[in-house]
């Protein structure tokens, strides 16, 4: 249980980022354009995706522990150079050092904290280890709503201290088993990650829907606050109430119980979709600011449904490696989103959430074909179990 705990507090210390709720405000303070912000995005989409893989296969080679502890103090560096940026090429270097650090924790973290625990107990603990990252982002975002007032600058600054924090407690997990006994190859990772087919269809819908998610709550809810009248101070307020909300993610497991995994995702998606339409026509501060929190909330409980498919889908020891690829291949899709994305929301904040609209459908779509697949697969193998007893 000590890596659970300490992995709790470290995702804790790293939702401290104090210029979250004014992250586009702060890179357009300093010279950024729209389109430039979502191309540097892309580009870090790009970078996760070529890193991803090997990275997975760095964790199953030398182990979890050592490849959180140099992603987490990438992490820490990574936040020095944002409070440093003041040129395109200096917020494109932060982003690099990002994607470095995003795709050695993708995967890694799972596999550790899913070592280190029983399969009954995946949604709650992964749940819990969503809702604390959410809290200490909540609690930077009210922090943040007496820090802009003074500085934007204090905003980059201060998030500087937890995160070096979090990479000192990184020195203190355990190893969960010998790695140097195993050298997984990627070809037959690979074959391993996509021997059922239908995850594919999975990976496609999730990171589509991720993508979304991530295009409106980080970027375009701020233009959609200020063209509905909103305060630029008033922007940490308004992302803490909706942190607080993504906190519900802990109870993902009771939604998964009542509908089962993709019953629940698609509940949440077509929730998603719903919000997005509102958002392309309104005006209202408080539609807007609803019509966010939807989106951020169904993201924050489809999260740990995902990660529980996902490693139920993997049937072999290089679990990092294959989460890894799964990851890689929902970045592909979101990498090909952000662009679209971008180019939209430069002509207009409408445009943006239209397309984002229209990949939420698309998502939805998807996923209505694997849970026809997968029910089927199910009566079939039930069918099968039946004709044996007969027998």
């Amino acid at each position: 249980m000590r890596n659970i705990y300490l992995m709790y507090v470290i995702v804790f210390l790293q939702g401290f980022v104090f210029y979250g709720p004014v992250a586009t405000l702060f890179r357009q303070a300093r010279g950024l354009s729209m389109s430039e912000i979502f191309f540097i995005e892309s580009i870090s989409w790009v970078l996760m995706i070529i890193l991803e893989v090997p990275w997975g296969w760095f964790s199953d080679r030398f182990g979890y522990k050592k490849t959180l502890v140099l992603a987490n103090i990438l992490f820490f560096v990574s936040k020095i150079v944002f409070y440093m940026s003041h040129s395109f090429g200096m917020f494109l270097f932060e982003r690099v050092l990002l994607s470095v650090v995003m795709s050695g924790l993708s995967g890694c973290d799972i596999a550790l904290i899913y070592s280190s625990i029983k399969e009954n107990e995946v949604q709650n603990v992964f749940g819990r280890y969503s809702a604390f990252g959410t809290l200490g982002f909540f609690m930077a975002c009210i922090s943040s709503s007496f820090i802009i007032p003074i500085s934007l600058e204090f905003t980059a600054l201060f998030t500087i201290f937890p995160y070096a924090l979090a990479a000192i407690l990184s020195l203190f997990l355990e190893e969960v088993k010998d790695f140097k006994k195993e050298s997984p190859k990627f070809r037959e990772s690979f074959t391993q990650a996509f021997k059922d087919t239908s995850i594919i269809i999975f990976i496609i819908s999730i990171g589509l829907v991720m993508e979304v998610f991530q295009a409106v709550t980080v970027f375009l809810n701020q233009s959609q606050y200020l063209k509905s009248g909103i305060d630029p101070r008033y922007f940490g307020a308004i992302l803490a109430s909706v942190q607080m909300i993504r906190l519900f993610s802990a109870k993902s497991d009771n939604m998964s119980k009542k509908f089962g995994n993709t019953g629940a995702i698609i509940i949440l998606n077509a929730t998603m979709v719903i919000s997005c339409v509102i958002l392309i026509f309104t005006s209202n501060a408080i539609l807007s600011i609803i019509s966010v929190t939807f989106i951020s909330l169904c993201a924050a409980l489809i999260g740990p449904i995902e990660t529980d498919i996902k490693n139920k889908h993997i049937r072999v020891s290089s679990r990092a490696t294959i989460l890894s690829i799964y990851s890689m291949s929902s970045g592909m899709i979101s990498s090909l989103g952000n662009v679209i994305i971008g180019k939209a929301a430069d002509y207009s904040i409408e445009m943006g959430f239209a397309t984002c609209c229209a990949m939420s459908i698309l998502g939805l779509a998807l996923m209505l074909i694997y849970h026809r697949n997968t029910s089927q697969n199910s009566v079939e193998i039930l069918m099968e179990l039946k004709n044996n007893k007969s027998v």
